[in-house]
């Protein structure tokens, strides 16, 4: 398998999802702006992502993926069948009663996560679509598991493309059915719902032509017997220091969520829509080359291939560089031409503009940081060492926190993006330590390849800090089409301008046509 076509195939399919994704923040930003009824989905929606992230694509993903890539190594049909039978049995009854847990007590989930929201209208409408949304975290759970079943045997497509179908369900529930709701911010939460069942539906036809679509135990004896299963045991073990590893991100998040409540209304959703273009490069980039790396790796410790193991991670490693580098410095110079394009429409004001770019120059601060933790997790990962990705995101929580006292008395909501970014490149940091002192990366110039980095970069930052300032583009609102023709144009020249830096560095693309074995 070409590691490079894969990762690109990943890479468009979810660049797919993250433009409907910005479409649908777009029609957000336009149709309710940035206000304490946005706020409210926003903090609601919050909660079924924290949950997804710890029953799903985080903790599970780590503890099942590399299980089942020794038993797809083996050649053991059977015993993969078993395996993703009893996964799915625990995973369904899990989380139905997390989902009946989460309906009842949304009050005190809202209190918990949004303490500034206590006694406004933003309560009572957060409260109201959590209630709404939580039976996500069940769909887009066994979502995930669908997606860590055909990642594992390369069967990437699918997954990356679910996404866009959320997007989708949102633009259309926020066209469609908010005209005739009493309040219009409830179909966004409708929305999500009808999402997290597409999403799941379409695995389906997929797990079925690979011959490993779940079979989900409904009564008690087959569910112990799912429980005793020796595998699904494993990963249930794997799985309680993954749980712990994600939770430590998520407790950070929802701390900074519970200060963003108190800051001025608006906050949170300065910050979503800045995370929402945040993670464009992040999605693209981090995730896309995390889930082609992650069973590469795994096949190959099970295989005891440490080199073969190692050299994925270098080439992950110096891909991320190339491409995030450009993206984290879009980010921080060229802030106000992204959101005045993308956001600056309707409701949504020249000071939500302002606020959004605050928050984008400090993500750009820590972007590289975000996306190399998602290259370099996957090496302890792969190697079913979970534990040590956790000691340091306790420390990191700690490191975040701490930076949360010094930089938002200072930079209000952007000091909370700040905090995170810094924070994810002291995990990096501490990732890229540990596995070097086990030996799983092997030696490369890495002062070379950044200096020539560091050259290309030069004249990228020149075009994009001459285009954010040569324009009025708050004014250009009127506009629109003329705004977006310069965007694409100077974005257009300044990608331009680096991939010819970059070859006259000496930096060739033909160095990163790796096949896995």
């Amino acid at each position: 398998m070409n590691l490079l076509s894969a990762a690109a195939k990943v890479s468009s399919l979810t660049m797919l999802s993250r433009i409907t994704g910005l479409l649908r923040e777009t029609l957000i930003a336009r149709s309710f702006g940035a206000s304490e009824w946005t706020d409210a989905f926003n903090v609601a929606f919050r909660l079924p992502n924290l949950l997804r992230r710890l029953f799903a694509e985080g903790a599970f993903s780590q503890a099942f993926v590399p299980i089942l890539g020794e038993i797809a190594t083996q050649g053991d049909q059977k015993k993969a069948q078993v395996l993703v039978n009893a996964v799915a049995t625990l995973l369904f009854w899990a989380l139905l009663l997390t989902v009946c847990i989460g309906v009842v007590g949304a009050p005190l989930l809202i209190l918990v996560i949004a303490t500034g929201f206590k006694g406004g209208p933003a309560y009572e409408a957060s409260v109201v679509m959590t209630r709404i949304m939580f039976p996500y975290i069940g769909l887009i759970s066994m979502v995930s598991l669908s997606a860590g079943i055909l990642n594992t045997f390369q069967r990437f497509a699918i997954p990356a493309f679910t996404p866009v179908l959320l997007n989708l369900a949102l633009i259309g529930s926020a066209i469609l059915l908010s005209p005739y709701l009493e309040q219009p911010i409830y179909a966004l939460s409708i929305g999500v719902l009808l999402g997290g069942f597409l999403q799941l539906g379409i695995q389906i036809p997929a797990l079925a032509r690979l011959k490993l679509l779940p079979r989900i135990a409904l009564w008690p004896k087959a569910i112990k017997a799912a429980a005793q299963n020796t595998e699904a045991r494993r990963v249930m073990r794997l799985m309680g220091p993954a749980v712990f590893a994600v939770s430590v991100a998520q407790i950070s998040l929802i701390i900074n969520t519970n200060i963003a409540s108190r800051l001025p209304a608006g906050s949170v959703s300065w910050l979503s829509y800045a995370d929402r273009l945040m993670e464009f490069p992040t999605a693209l980039l981090g995730v896309a080359l995390g889930t082609v790396l992650l069973p590469s790796l795994s096949k190959a410790n099970a295989q005891n291939d440490l080199k073969h193991a190692g050299e994925l991670l270098i080439w992950g490693l110096q891909l991320t560089f190339l491409l995030a580098a450009p993206c984290a410095l879009a980010l921080f110079i060229f802030g106000e031409p992204l959101a005045a394009v993308l956001y600056h429409y309707g409701k949504f004001s020249a000071l939500d503009v302002l606020m959004t770019q605050r928050a984008l120059a400090a993500y750009g601060v820590g972007l590289i940081g975000l996306i190399l933790v998602k290259i370099l997790a996957p090496g302890f990962y792969s190697r079913q060492d979970i534990r040590t990705p956790v000691k340091i995101g306790l420390l990191v929580l700690v490191a975040t926190q701490l930076a949360n006292l010094v930089f938002v008395p200072w930079f209000g909501h952007a000091g909370l993006a700040l905090s995170i970014g810094l924070g994810a490149c002291l995990n990096a940091t501490l990732l890229w330590v540990g596995l070097s002192k086990r030996g799983a990366l092997p030696s490369a110039s890495w002062l070379q390849y950044l200096s020539q980095l560091f050259f290309a970069l030069i004249p990228f930052a020149g075009v994009l800090y001459y285009a954010a300032h040569f324009h009025n583009w708050i004014a250009l609102q009127s506009t629109p089409w003329w705004r977006i023709s310069l965007l694409a144009l100077w974005l257009g020249v300044a990608a331009v301008v680096y991939f010819a830096a970059l070859g006259l560095v000496g930096i060739r693309w033909q160095k990163f046509l790796r096949h896995a074995k």
